[in-house]
């Protein structure tokens, strides 16, 4: 921690003795947290379930052929990516709960009509416009969580939020074992069941999580005015002063900050090979020579396992106030998953594999995540970068979804070949970015010495002399 930012908690801390500062955190954690997480988890789960679907009879009842599968995973990343950035400008004019739960709703819906589309045509449309509907959760709830936590409690509360995919993945493996065993009732496949059933669990998470969740700082209820008072200051000296108004000027800075780029190239290397264990980690287990239905609850560990690492890490992440080096050390472990599953056809070592995989993938979209929202200055532009880092980045989705073929079964070499070769970019670029957040706080430094008047650069974002960049 800079010592700048540093000095700004002691002097908060001192001017409010009376508040416990870890009960203050536990009392977030335990009215923001729960709902967020299973709010991301049903945008995972709603999304990737397709996977389950397809080895549930998907393909066959709907005739898809060729690329057809890959297509209506793909298409919802195209919407997707396109409204990201709208829908985190809009969630500064509207309030967070209500626009969160307002998405989640629609999906919700747009998920139960997939349980009776009838071809591939009706499977393309639902798929595009549930991406139209999702596109706003992750920015948003990413961006919502940086409102209520200082950079120093971020990591771990992202992290816990981002372990939802993982929990998601397991849950979804068990889920869609029992639920295609409901093949046949009401005429309804055992496909349609899982959307059918997903679908509604989402409509009642939404209704609900509009009540329960709370907007902001300044309007949360369940805080007793000193530790509202508390927390405010908190995030204000944290944030070094800078501006929280609603200008188009901070859209601009965004755009022309070239390390918007660099987390979105970061995000973007380490989604693509995410999002291929994520819609075809059951294709590859079965392709190893499981069958079908035991492939869908050997989904299960791996995810179980990435959950409990995105838990220590994270902590530590924070603890060290450090990201770059834990993104080092994650994207190797997913480079050694991906190359054992390139070399080997051996299903025991093929199913450890998983486990490098899912680890060296999903912990570092947390790392990722928190690394964006901790080093990007004043709401409006943190809001948009965070919005354009997960939209640019979920094109790898896009990607991901035609890397494994048919054809290429069950070797799927371009398929794992794709995936290490852009966790060695993630592994490069993070080594670059962790050098150059230095460089820039040790050029800050210097410019402290001629400056320390906080307000005249309140406009100016992380650019600000006075905000220190996480390493």
């Amino acid at each position: 921690m800079p010592s700048s930012v540093a000095s700004n908690e002691k002097a908060s801390v001192a001017s409010s003795p009376s508040i416990d500062e870890r009960r203050l955190l536990r009392k977030l954690d335990f009215r923001i947290l729960p709902i967020v997480t299973l709010l991301y988890l049903f945008s995972f789960l709603d999304r990737t379930n397709i996977g389950n679907a397809k080895i549930a009879g998907l393909t066959k009842d709907l005739d898809l052929v060729g690329l057809q599968y890959n297509i209506c995973a793909a298409v919802f990343f195209v919407s997707y990516c396109v409204f990201e950035v709208p829908s985190n400008m809009a969630i500064k004019k509207v309030r967070p709960n209500l626009w969160l739960a307002l998405i989640m709703f629609i999906w919700g819906i747009i998920m139960l009509s997939m349980a009776f589309v009838k071809n591939y045509r009706g499977l393309v449309v639902a798929r595009f416009f549930l991406g139209v509907a999702e596109a706003g959760l992750l920015p948003g709830a990413t961006f919502y969580l940086s409102q209520w936590y200082p950079r120093r409690f971020y990591a771990q509360r992202m992290g816990l939020f981002i372990s939802a995919p993982t929990i998601a993945g397991a849950f979804g493996g068990i889920l869609a074992f029992a639920i295609q065993k409901m093949e046949g009732i009401q005429n309804l496949h055992g496909w349609s069941w899982i959307f059918l059933l997903e679908g509604l669990a989402t409509v009642i998470i939404a209704i609900c999580g509009f009540f329960l969740m709370p907007d902001y700082p300044e309007n949360a209820k369940f805080l007793s005015p000193a530790e509202r008072e508390y927390l405010l200051d908190l995030i204000s000296k944290d944030s070094s002063g800078l501006s929280k108004q609603f200008e188009m000027k901070f859209f601009w800075q965004a755009l022309g900050d070239y390390n918007t780029y660099l987390h979105s190239l970061l995000f973007l290397t380490t989604v693509i090979p995410a999002y291929c264990f994520a819609l075809f980690i059951p294709t590859i287990i079965t392709g190893l020579g499981f069958s079908a239905a035991n492939a869908q609850l050997m989904t299960v560990p791996p995810y179980v396992f990435a959950s409990c690492v995105i838990v220590v890490i994270t902590r530590v992440s924070d603890k060290t106030k450090m990201r770059g080096p834990y993104i080092l050390g994650i994207a190797i472990l997913g480079i050694i998953g991906y190359a054992i599953w390139f070399a080997t056809r051996s299903p025991s070592a093929g199913y450890v594999a998983a486990f490098f995989a899912c680890t060296g993938t999903f912990v570092n979209i947390a790392l990722i995540l928190s690394w964006t929202g901790s080093n990007v200055g004043g709401d409006l532009k943190r809001s948009i970068v965070l919005a354009m880092t997960i939209g640019l980045g979920n094109l790898g989705g896009l990607c991901s979804s035609f890397v494994f073929r048919p054809q290429d079964a069950p070797k799927y070499h371009p398929g794992h070949g794709t995936a290490i070769g852009c966790l060695c970019i993630t592994f490069l670029t993070a080594l670059f970015m962790s050098w150059n957040y230095r460089r820039l706080n040790a050029i800050k430094d210097k410019a402290m010495l001629e400056t320390k008047d906080v307000e005249t650069f309140a406009d100016m974002g992380d650019a600000s002399p006075h905000y220190r960049y996480f390493i």
